[in-house]
């Protein structure tokens, strides 16, 4: 049987899903899918496989796609890397989907970036002829808007033409403390350059986002992310009863984030969160979350009160200013730093300058004669069985009863 074709795909197999959650990086587990399909989510993925160990590992297969099929988890989409791995999920899925653009270090160890557009072209063109389900990928946008729409167009050419394209509306650099916007300008390009289904990524967090989203990129199609601070904790952890395997490390994962808002005042919940490994020691963190808030009144600076689940937006890092006056931002642990020093600066214009040792690069030894580090200088030593004047450590020690010759060796 062939292959459904890009619209007909969207419409017959994924039920023309306008609601997706994207795959989150051990988050996207079955009981969360269920979840989020009770709150409108009409397409799920799984999380990224690692598909090294999804070759090889039986339990690992079982545990992340084998299990028990449930009816009510499809329309599914798996993310696989490889081949190998792809052809083993395809009787699981409905499609699957090639991470092109994800800046997480499981796809960057599997080389699923979108810089060598030859061997990206030739692997979907491969994957799409062995496959018999149908090859879908996911970008994140390039800085230069044309250059985003022509990736996309050889994309669609070397097999993605069967099903769709997801496009992230940020740059792979653009995560964490530095996410910043979505640029839905370049989703709206690149939905206008090809003939088949996009999805749209990014700047969701409330759902009068999503009908914004349709009008600004030109079509009824979007894909959820900002999913993961807004399902209710409690009938999150009811569904994962139901939903085995659920392991503690993804339910404390999620935890985390539903209940960011509460564990900024209840920091000591935040420890014991941190701390238990089981299912029912985190069922007890949440009653604990649950009795104290009870009697709370919200806190303000919130949409809503803290213990009813809502965004999260990442807030700036702190900020320095050069000599020049341009400011820069700093990270987490140099804002520690900067709490514990004020005055510690850490522009890059005010770093003092060493000398390259000329063989290693690195910094030159303080106290060696020669432009070398310490360790170059030593090897310099040994092989010409001189002495560094300058450094007594670096004297070959004698052998066969011969002294070492003293002899200052050049720098050629």
């Amino acid at each position: 049987m062939a292959k459904l074709q890009g619209f007909e795909f969207w419409k017959q197999t994924l039920k023309e899903a306008r609601y997706v959650v994207a795959p989150m990086v051990d988050q996207s587990e079955l009981a969360w899918r269920l979840l989020s399909r009770r709150h409108g989510a009409q397409l799920c993925y799984t999380p990224m496989l690692h598909a090294q160990v999804f070759v090889r590992d039986a339990n690992y297969r079982r545990e992340n796609l084998y299990n028990e099929v449930c009816q009510e988890d499809r329309p599914l989409i798996t993310q696989a890397g490889v081949l190998k791995a792809a052809l083993l999920a395809q009787d699981y899925c409905d499609a699957i989907d090639l991470n092109l653009g994800c800046p997480q270090m499981i796809a960057k160890r599997g080389g699923l970036l979108q810089d060598e557009w030859e061997l990206l072209e030739n692997m979907i063109r491969l994957a799409h002829q062995k496959l018999s389900v149908p090859i879908t990928c996911k970008i994140r946008r390039l800085q230069d808007l044309e250059k985003t729409v022509r990736y996309a167009q050889m994309l669609e050419r070397a097999g993605c033409q069967g099903t769709l394209l997801t496009v992230h509306g940020r740059t792979k650099d653009q995560k964490g403390a530095l996410t910043g916007l979505a640029s839905w300008e370049h989703i709206r390009a690149v939905r206008k350059a090809v003939n088949i289904p996009v999805f749209a990524n990014g700047n969701i967090q409330h759902l009068s986002d999503v009908e914004r989203c349709i009008q600004e990129t030109g079509g009824p199609r979007r894909h959820e992310q900002g999913n993961l601070h807004n399902p209710v904790a409690e009938e999150y952890l009811d569904v994962g009863e139901a939903a085995p395997p659920l392991h503690a490390v993804y339910v404390r994962a999620h935890l985390f984030k539903l209940w960011h808002h509460t564990l900024q005042i209840h920091q000591d919940l935040r420890d014991d969160l941190a701390k238990v490994k089981t299912l029912d020691a985190l069922a007890d963190v949440s009653k604990q979350r649950g009795l104290r808030c009870q009697q709370e009144e919200g806190e303000g600076g919130l949409p809503l009160p803290h213990w009813i689940c809502q965004p999260y937006v990442r807030p700036p890092r702190g900020c320095w200013r050069t000599r020049t006056g341009r400011e820069d931002t700093l990270s987490k642990n140099k804002q520690k730093k900067m709490s514990r020093n004020p005055n510690k600066n850490f522009c890059p214009e005010h770093k003092p300058k060493y000398i390259k040792c000329e063989q290693c690069g690195n910094p030159k030894g303080n106290r060696v004669c020669v432009s070398l580090c310490r360790g170059c200088c030593k090897k310099k030593a040994f092989k010409e069985v001189a002495d560094c004047p300058s450094e007594p450590s670096l004297t070959p020690s004698t052998a066969g009863g011969q002294s070492s010759v003293k002899l200052h060796h050049s720098t050629s």
